[in-house]
């Protein structure tokens, strides 16, 4: 028999088999912890899990069919979804018109894309109300405002108490909207704090308690032309 052969079959020393054997299962069982998320304390950089964000489920989409069912006209203007854009027209209009949700909403997160033609105006209503006979809508408007003044994203009240939450003096929210584009819109409403946003930039931050639910409603203002275009309108209910 050779040496070699001598070493393959002479049994391993009891003592060192079962040295080897922990070293082995010790080794097994951390990578396993590793894999499972668990942390090792000598490995300086530590496996960090993925929050996963809100699922698109708590999103509600506004506009979801070309008949506009779930809204109501209030006013004279036109309004026509195509293409997922929803369009407000008026021309020679003495009073403004409205897209007014037929449901009430309380607290929510409200994110919208709009775009409107220089020398108009326009607003989004929250929390707001119609009136009996059905042809006036009042109550917390954002302002989509293209004028000189540059009040997109202040808050007004519309048929009421006019303005809650102007920007006036607020240089960085009045340089947030910009004419000719899609402006994104982030409205907050938790309790009596409103909060919004113009394009990332803070806007109106103002507390009141007069209103604590209502009809959402997309308006046309009132003048000799408006066009106001709206898109990926949708709401979370906080």
């Amino acid at each position: 028999m050779s040496a070699l052969q001598h070493s393959v079959q002479t049994p391993l020393p009891a003592t060192f088999s079962r040295v080897l054997i922990g070293f082995l299962a010790f080794f097994l069982s951390l990578s396993c912890g590793l894999v499972n998320g668990e942390k090792d304390p000598a490995d300086p950089v530590q496996r960090v899990d993925v929050v996963e964000t809100p699922p698109d489920a708590q999103w509600q989409q506004l506009f979801t069919d070309a008949e506009l069912s779930d809204f109501q006209v209030i006013g004279k203007a036109k309004f026509e979804l195509s293409d997922g854009i929803l369009l407000g027209s008026a021309r020679d209009m003495s009073r403004n018109s409205f897209l007014a949700s037929r449901q009430q909403y309380a607290d929510f997160e409200l994110e919208v894309e709009l775009m409107i033609n220089e020398g108009s105006n326009s607003g989004i209503q929250i929390r707001s109300h119609i009136d009996e006979p059905g042809n006036r809508v009042f109550g917390y408007q954002i302002e989509v405002d293209p004028s000189k003044r540059a009040w997109s994203g202040g808050l007004y009240d519309e048929g009421r108490r006019g303005w809650l939450n102007s920007l006036e003096g607020k240089e960085e929210a009045r340089a947030a909207f910009k004419n000719g584009e899609w402006n994104h819109y982030r409205i907050l409403c938790q309790g009596d704090h409103i909060q919004t946003w113009v394009n990332g930039i803070a806007c109106a931050d103002f507390h009141d308690d007069v209103d604590a639910s209502g009809h959402l409603a997309f308006q046309v203002h009132s003048g000799k032309q408006a066009d106001v275009k709206w898109r990926n309108a949708r709401i979370r209910e906080l």
